[in-house]
């Protein structure tokens, strides 16, 4: 099991991790950014580009910073997906923080979430964040408890414009 970047050599088992996304209702917003970029274009390999050059500033939308798109995989199956923002806008110290993942749903419960947020920690580190503010649902136990094993101390909550209530976490990285 191993952080890639995205690459055109997993697009079948991503295309298929996308179709249980697709079906599944929570956290659609959240967990189905990816999948729901995907849907807008059907060339795998522009796709993928376009997830690079985010890292360096490049196809970002207005109010967006540069983020770091790594795939968890386990041999040639996709297992999950995680962004690593560079940076903190307002809105992610409030809300988002600077990392996403998402297992996709045939793969939950078998510990992949608190690898890919320790894979995640490292990467982190690397990109010289020191301090990693890290959010969850406030009715993602789950969720909430990856974050606690790996570090993370509850600050508080906050909500969403959406009216979402989450929990907001900072993990502290040694040098």
């Amino acid at each position: 099991m191993k952080l890639v970047l995205p690459t055109i050599e997993y697009e079948q088992s991503f295309r298929e991790a996308a179709e249980e996304f697709r079906k599944e209702e929570k956290r659609l917003d959240i967990e189905n950014s990816l999948v729901k970029r995907l849907g807008e274009s059907s060339d795998f390999s522009a796709f993928v580009e376009k997830l690079h050059g985010e890292a360096e500033g490049k196809f970002l939308p207005e109010g967006y910073v540069p983020h770091t798109v790594f795939w968890l995989v386990d041999g040639e199956k996709f297992i999950g997906w995680l962004n690593i923002r560079h940076r903190l806008n307002e809105h992610l110290r409030e809300v988002g923080g600077h990392i996403g993942y998402a297992i996709r749903p045939s793969e939950r419960g078998k510990g992949y979430g608190n690898k890919i947020l320790e894979l995640a920690l490292t990467k982190a580190r690397e990109l010289g964040i020191e301090d990693v503010r890290i959010t969850c649902n406030a009715d993602n136990i789950r969720s909430a408890k990856v974050i606690e094993k790996n570090g993370g101390v509850f600050e508080n909550t906050a909500t969403t414009a959406g009216d979402t209530t989450r929990r907001r976490y900072w993990i502290h990285l040694q040098k």
